[in-house]
């Protein structure tokens, strides 16, 4: 909006195949009439635990698809959801999705923005098909991170960004193990949100973990990354405070504050939020950084939020009225539901545990602006893109981020005009390109973009998982 024990334990019905290298192993269980799957990967020391073509949420007839848990860690299992593409799926390449938080589960991109079933525009208590799913492309796989998200369950070891990132690394390991067809494919990140984080963050370590295995310091399979995608991302407090108070006044829907609001906000900001952020910046300790957004967030954010009755995710929207509907979460948490998927936990969308582990390590307010950098400069295919109705990760803040970004077509890309974006001739936002980073501001969408322009959000993720410079059609 930021129990695999278990299932060997309770299994009515066991057998083994045993593997001829004995290495890896698998073994198939019944539990409330699912079939698991369990494969247990040697290398990693990692189990997968999945039921198979459970029926819910994609009923397109011929589409296999894969729910369960990767355990990462010790007493950590994490969620996955893997849909294999509509059309193509032996040739079409994967992608990860992650939703930010932090702490707040995939299952929100998988069933409010781009999966392959919605609730959006349908009353009752089953989702429909959703003709604009990204899987009509890709392959996809929906991942709940951090350890206590969503479905995933455990000892939650991950503080920061930058220790979430390995264990996502690992379950592909354990992933591409047991789905070896993928090994090769192109592989897409996409995410949004606090994924202003995640994105560059993952990006940097896989390409750093497949630098470690070209020269043998690491084992394991390269994550054949070509593109990295992220709406409405929180990517540098320092740029992102100072925007609240601009998209606050001068945003293209309704004023949230008044020009003398904005003129107080921001003496507010220069005396007390950008201090205790350069502090941050220049000390880099986790109580600096933590102070920085505790500040930051009690001079600047929650007054803004206190003063106008807006949903901060659609500002044009009531806090009361918010779009698109949370259906899906009794769905997901009603026990038939969970059986059939081989969910071992109560679903939670977005827990406190996990969030403050982040927040008291000043995660929040670390700029990964230069790990942008770096990665853009590795020559993949980047979209930063923003709906223009979102308050919380606004445009105005997403765009004052890319303005700092540093790679050979920086200049380029700064001095270039925005223009239109259409989708069949629809004009659907605006947008820019240089070199392998684009940059779309689409229109008439809050946070979660492909609930809102879903015509649009799944030509931009073609485009870009294609290793293609946003284009018009």
């Amino acid at each position: 909006m930021f129990a695999l024990s278990t299932i060997l334990t309770l299994a009515s019905a066991t057998f083994a195949i045993a593997s001829p290298d004995l290495v890896d192993r698998r073994s198939f269980h019944i539990k409330d009439g699912a079939n698991h799957t369990v494969f247990e990967h040697a290398a990693t020391g990692a189990t997968l635990s999945f039921v198979p073509n459970s029926g819910i949420c994609e009923t397109t007839p011929g589409v296999n698809q894969y729910s369960g848990y990767i355990s990462v860690g010790k007493n950590m299992s994490m969620w996955f959801w893997f849909f294999e593409a509509r059309n193509s799926p032996s040739t079409a390449p994967l992608a990860m999705w992650l939703n930010g938080g932090p702490g707040c589960s995939s299952m929100i991109g998988l069933f409010q923005e781009n999966g392959p079933c919605t609730f959006n525009h349908v009353s009752g208590s089953t989702p429909v098909l959703n003709p604009h799913s990204w899987n009509n492309f890709a392959n996809m796989l929906y991942v709940d991170q951090p350890i206590g998200t969503g479905f995933s369950f455990g000892t939650d070891d991950a503080t920061s960004t930058v220790t979430a990132a390995p264990f996502v690394w690992k379950l592909l390991q354990a992933f591409y193990a047991h789905f070896p067809t993928y090994e090769n494919r192109k592989f897409g990140l996409f995410t949004e949100s606090y994924g202003g984080h995640y994105g560059p963050e993952f990006a940097f370590y896989f390409e750093s973990q497949n630098a470690a295995i070209d020269k043998g310091k690491v084992s394991g399979v390269k994550i054949p990354l070509v593109a990295l995608g992220i709406n409405n991302g929180w990517f540098d407090s320092i740029l992102q405070y100072k925007a609240y108070i601009d998209y606050s006044l001068t945003n293209p829907y309704r004023p949230l504050i008044k020009s003398s609001q904005a003129t107080s906000l921001l003496m507010t900001y220069n005396r007390y939020c950008l201090p205790e952020l350069n502090t941050c910046s220049s000390s880099g300790t986790d109580a600096a950084c933590k102070n920085a957004d505790d500040t930051c967030f009690g001079t600047i954010a929650g007054p803004i939020q206190t003063d106008s009755d807006f949903d901060v995710y659609d500002l044009r929207a009531s806090s009361q009225d918010p779009f698109p509907p949370k259906t899906y979460v009794s769905y997901l948490q009603d026990p038939t539901i969970q059986s059939k998927i081989g969910a071992q936990q109560v679903f939670q969308e977005c827990p406190d545990p996990p969030y403050y582990k982040f927040v008291n390590t000043g995660d929040i307010s670390r700029s990964f602006i230069s790990t942008l950098s770096t990665v853009i400069q590795s020559g993949i295919q980047v979209l930063i893109w923003a709906g223009d109705a979102d308050w919380i990760c606004n445009i105005a803040g997403v765009q004052a981020a890319i303005s700092r970004l540093q790679f050979a077509q920086s200049a380029e890309f700064n001095s270039k005009p925005l223009v239109p974006y259409t989708v069949g001739g629809a004009h659907g936002g605006v947008f820019k390109t240089a070199g392998n980073l684009s940059f779309l501001n689409v229109f008439r969408a809050g946070h979660e973009v492909p609930a809102y322009q879903p015509d649009l959000s799944l030509q931009a993720f073609v485009q870009t998982l294609s290793q293609q410079p946003l284009s018009s059609t």
